[in-house]
Parts: C-alpha cells; sequence; structure tokens
C-alpha cells in the first residue's frame, strides 16, 4: 500500500517557473515507477512525466519536454515535478501516480492531486 500526497502547486504568470512534490508513504517506494498526470477542465487525464525505479530513465510528454524535469528522491521517498516556462496550457490539477508491475498484474496509487493556475 502507498499513500501520496501532492504539493507546490498555485498560481503562477506566463514563463514561471512551480516545483511540484509528491511525498509517498510505504516501505517499498524504490519499487515503483513514478508518474505525473495532469487533467485540464473539460479534459481527459493525460501523461505528463515518468521515472523509473532508479531514476536514471525519464519520460516526457511532448509538449513538456525540455520545460518539465521529473526527479525522485528514494531515501526521502519524494517525486518531484520541475516546471519552467510555464504557458496557460499547463493549467490543470497534477496528479502524482505510483505503479508496480508483477506477475500478479499491475497496481496503481494515485494522489490527490494540486492545482497549477498559469494566468496573468
Amino acid at each position: 500500500q502507498v499513500q501520496l500526497v501532492e504539493s507546490g502547486g498555485g498560481l503562477v504568470q506566463p514563463g514561471g517557473s512551480l516545483r511540484l512534490s509528491c511525498a509517498a508513504c510505504g516501505r517499498t517506494f524504490s519499487s515503483y515507477t513514478m508518474e505525473w498526470y495532469r487533467q485540464a477542465p473539460g479534459k481527459e487525464r493525460e501523461f505528463v512525466a515518468a521515472i523509473s525505479p532508479s531514476g536514471d530513465i525519464t519520460g516526457y510528454q511532448i509538449s513538456v519536454k525540455g520545460r518539465f524535469t521529473i526527479s525522485r528522491d528514494n531515501a526521502r521517498n519524494t517525486v518531484n515535478l520541475q516546471m519552467n516556462s510555464l504557458k496557460p496550457e499547463d493549467t490543470a490539477v497534477y496528479y502524482c501516480k505510483a505503479s508496480l508491475a508483477s506477475s500478479r498484474g499491475t497496481v496503481e496509487y494515485w494522489g490527490q492531486g494540486t492545482q497549477v493556475t498559469v494566468s496573468s
């Protein structure tokens, strides 16, 4: 069982930066692939970024590549999303997800989300 709590959202002007954090409670955090998703009003939830359990592999949605950076600290059970050069279209609720694949299937856990608003 993994519990996830996101923080760091807020209101920022276009071109600004925010750093989102996701704190995980659980003894096996370092075994999980961690991802960030977002959901804008009236739209489906979409993938933003992912990081492998050891942190050596990352992946990004094309629209955020070069602007967002995902990282993790397995000693502190946290995953972060550094967001730079923010645009109004980045406005959404951002969610943290933990997933673990095994022979019995894949388990997933989601956080409650944190609001990011990019507006002048």
